[in-house]
């Protein structure tokens, strides 16, 4: 009978440590929960929600995308507006990518009764005519609380987690993103 315990345990040492090490892998290379630090994604998302971020997605505009910030050592969540070689611009409160103007249900225009963003382009923001090869314009829904690119510039393709998938904090509002 000794015998036959041993082997249990040993049996369930290994299925744990199989499942800690394919825990681990698909942390680093598929999928990672992050933590909405902020009001910058109002109403969209808001602070210490938690989601799940898909690192295998191809990034498309209007993705909400997790990055590393440029200028400290925290992750953002914002919206891709610029893709590499899109002119983005922003002109009485319209925003404007390759020319084509684009309605934004996301941006938060709760008790404003003005601009929630100011015009632009990104020659005038960054100095660039078109977003670079490698890069993303991204911007916050809460535009006028979003420190984004406009102020801290282009992201690059490497800083970039992944794309914003689930929301599954607070249960109430879990689900898939879009």
């Amino acid at each position: 009978m000794e015998s036959q315990t041993k082997k249990e345990v040993v049996s369930w040492i290994k299925s744990l440590v199989l499942a800690f090490i394919l825990a681990l892998i698909c942390r680093h290379f598929i999928f990672e929960p992050v933590t909405v630090r902020g009001e910058s994604m109002v109403p969209t998302f808001t602070n210490e929600q938690k989601l799940i971020v898909s690192k295998t997605s191809e990034i498309e505009r209007f993705d909400m995308i997790v990055f590393h910030s440029p200028v400290e050592n925290e992750d953002y969540v914002k919206r891709v507006i610029g893709m590499p070689g899109d002119t983005v611009e922003m002109r009485d409160d319209v925003l404007y990518v390759n020319g084509k103007a684009y309605k934004e249900p996301y941006v938060n225009r709760e008790l404003v009764m003005d601009k929630v963003t100011a015009d632009f382009t990104l020659q005038e923001l960054l100095g660039k005519g078109m977003v670079p090869e490698d890069s993303y314009f991204v911007m916050g829904d809460n535009r006028l609380r979003s420190f984004d690119s406009r102020e801290f510039g282009f992201i690059s393709d490497e800083a970039v987690v992944g794309e914003v998938k689930f929301r599954f904090y607070p249960f109430d509002e879990s689900g898939f993103t879009k």
